[in-house]
This record gives C-alpha cells, structure tokens and sequence, in this order.
C-alpha cells in the first residue's frame, strides 16, 4: 500500500507538452471530459482541439501551451482522484507553470480562476518576449555555484541581463536573458568546463527581468483570483519552502515571473521532510528524470494516460 503521508504530487510546466495529450484520459472519464471542455467555453477557443489534433507549433505557443499543461494536469488528477479518493499527498509542488496546477490541487486556487490566469500569464510573456527579445541556454555538468559565477560575470562583462532561470537538477542549469549576455555565458560556462552549453530554441527569457514588462498585469490579474489557504502544503519554486498561507502564496507568485525555479532545492527539502515517492501528473515524465539526477533512491512515478493510471492504482493493492 503507498503510504500517502510519505508522497508528493508533482506537476510538470512548459516542454512537457504533447499532441494528444489528454486526450485517453478525456475519453475514458467524464469528470475529464468535462473538466478539459470548461476550459475550452472559458477561454472561448477549442484548446481541447489543439490539445488533441493540433501541430506541434501551434501547441508549442508559450500562450497556448500554459493552458494545455495545466487543463491537463488537472484532467489527470481529477481522474486520479476518481479512482483513489483518500490519495492526498504530504505535498504539492509544479514546475514553473506547473506550480498554478498544484495551487489547484490544494484548494487555494479554483479551477477557473486557474485558466483565466494561466492564459493571461501565457499572453502576458509571449508579448513580454515579443517587446524584449531574449533567450535561454542549457549548462550541463556544471554545479549549480559556478553557474552562478559564470552568469555575474556575463552581466558584468557585456552589461546586459542573464540570471539562472531553472535549478533542474545537480549538472542541469537553465539560463536566461538577453542575447549578447546570454552568448557570453555560453562561452565563460564552457571555459569553466560545462560539458555542453548550448542555446534553446525559445525567444522567450522566461524567469529573468526581462519579464519585467508583464509582471505588473500579471499581478493584476493575479490580484483578480481568488487565492486561498492551502489545504495541502505547496512547496513554491521562488523559496523551495512548504506554504500553506493565502498571503505568502500569492507574493510568492508574484515573484516567480522573473525569478528563478528552484527545483532541486524543492525536491531535495521534500525529501528532508520524508518525503520517498514523487507522483509526477501530466505530460511525459521530465520531471520524473530529474528526480533520478536528484536522488536515485527515491522513487518517481509518472501519470498522464489510463495505462499508467492503472499500474499506480496496482501499485497501492
């Protein structure tokens, strides 16, 4: 039996997105079916469509894809909760975007307050991007504090703009900023030894200042949900700290446009909290991987279709 007391739920953000996904489970369980068409009468488009038929550019659209990972995720989770009603995890946490689905799943954010703002966000740094051109780059195999060096040092050298956007796992950095910042810290990171640093095929600098333009309609908008207690204890990516109370949630959202993800130090203080198996509920298993970068001796399970669905329900017999 899985002892639910040592779990945590896990949801995935951009680039994890898929054609078709969803689209098993939406066939399979009504409350799915019904919770992915709510988004598609408030949103007033057929995200479902494009979710399920629509190309990969089309899905790949920054304010596309916000709404699909998190309709998903929550058509997953609600199917999930069908089956194993008592499943309530220690905690919840999401990866950048991924984070709004687990504010759901703890009760601080309803389900519609929850699409209207994770379009909005979507909106808001697609034309953010649009106004301030930038980028993002992968740095492997280096530590996480020479990282840091090599961005100080990018920034200062070319004065512009580039900080660590994602701490994905141990040898797994993300960077962002704008392009001549950005291009010097893929040199100095390879000096420094990075087994490769190479650029990623956005024009988005997600979690940098150069989110800045969309940060004050974000909070706006923000400002306009309702955000809640949590029932479940969310651990945020701005703090990498279990919250629960409505205020902390909310400034912690307010910052994580244009800060950084911290992943590893969220898993790593889950783990501290006892935590020993990470459900991770959507699209692929990204997150899954990097758990096993993170600390192999902990388990990470992926659900996104009924199949898996059915071997984590095998699992608790």
């Amino acid at each position: 039996m899985i002892d639910f007391t040592k779990t945590a739920f896990i949801f995935p953000g951009q680039d994890s997105q898929a054609v078709g996904m969803g689209k098993d489970i939406f066939d399979a369980y009504p409350i799915a079916r019904e919770t992915i068409q709510q988004a598609d009468d408030i949103m007033g488009i057929h995200l479902s469509k494009m979710m399920f038929e629509g190309s990969e550019d089309v899905l790949g659209d920054t304010a596309i894809t916000q709404p699909a990972m998190y309709v998903c995720g929550m058509a997953v989770y609600l199917a999930l909760k069908q089956e194993m009603p008592d499943a309530i995890p220690a905690f919840v946490a999401g990866h950048s975007l991924g984070e709004f689905t687990a504010l759901t799943v703890a009760g601080a954010l309803s389900y519609e307050d929850g699409v209207k703002l994770v379009q909005t966000r979507g909106q808001l740094m697609k034309d953010a991007g649009e106004k301030h051109p930038g980028g993002m780059a992968a740095i492997l195999a280096l530590d996480i504090d020479a990282v840091e060096v090599v961005v100080k040092q990018a920034s200062e050298q070319s004065g512009g703009i580039v900080v660590i956007a994602n701490d994905n796992c141990p040898g797994q950095v993300v960077i962002s900023g704008d392009k001549a910042a950005l291009d010097l810290a893929i040199e100095l990171a390879k000096e420094a030894g990075a087994r490769r640093a190479m650029p990623l095929d956005v024009s988005v600098a997600t979690h940098s200042p150069l989110m800045n333009p969309a940060k004050e309609q974000f909070i706006e908008a923000l400002n306009a949900a309702g955000i809640s207690n949590a029932q479940i204890p969310v651990v945020q990516n701005v703090c990498a700290c279990a919250v629960t109370d409505a205020q902390i949630l909310r400034t912690n959202l307010e910052k994580q446009l244009v800060s950084s993800v911290r992943w590893t130090p969220s898993i790593e203080m889950m783990i501290a909290q006892g935590v020993d198996l990470f459900v991770e509920i959507g699209s692929k298993n990204v997150l899954t991987g990097l758990l096993r970068r993170i600390n192999r001796d902990k388990i990470g399970v992926n659900i996104q279709d009924t199949s898996t669905l059915s071997n984590f329900m095998a699992s608790n017999t």
